[in-house]
């Protein structure tokens, strides 16, 4: 494994939550994918490019049932952790390689074309695994290109 660094991203939740039970601890863990989007203006051609990674996040203990309860396929959401990078070979035997965030907390920023989530939770909801429960910390997003607004 490389090494950890903190990492706070904004992307859209690629697939529903997945949640066990550690066996020896009985600590919940809750996992889902998040894609971050990177777009830019290519300076030698002026065209338009995008890049997307996906990032393995995990959730451990309340923040994990709180992931479970409210995290759905499709939310925009803000996630700072603890990250690394690890490579592996794959089952067609080519090298591939993970980013893997362990969560400290999140923030539900909404769903597509939804400002406000369908559970009744709105989107300014923070939640983190310090004390369990609500965090009331602020986390703004990252900052925009201007070029990247649709109007």
């Amino acid at each position: 494994m490389a090494g950890y660094e903190t990492c706070t991203i904004v992307g859209n939740v690629g697939r529903d939550p997945e949640t066990r039970v550690l066996p020896n601890s009985g600590t919940t863990v809750c996992s889902f994918s998040v894609a971050v989007t990177t777009r830019w203006n290519d300076k030698t051609t002026n065209e338009r490019r995008e890049r997307t990674s996906w990032f393995n996040i995990s959730c451990f203990g309340r923040l994990g049932d709180i992931a479970n309860q409210y995290v759905r396929k499709g939310t925009q959401i803000l996630v700072v952790g603890t990250v690394s990078a690890r490579a592996y070979m794959g089952s067609d035997g080519q090298p591939k390689a993970s980013l893997d965030l362990k969560a400290d907390t999140f923030q539900l920023l909404g769903s597509r074309g939804d400002a406000a989530m369908s559970s009744g939770t709105g989107s300014d909801h923070n939640y983190g695994g310090g004390g369990g429960g609500y965090d009331e910390r602020d986390y703004a997003p990252p900052s925009q290109d201007m070029d990247d607004i649709p109007f």
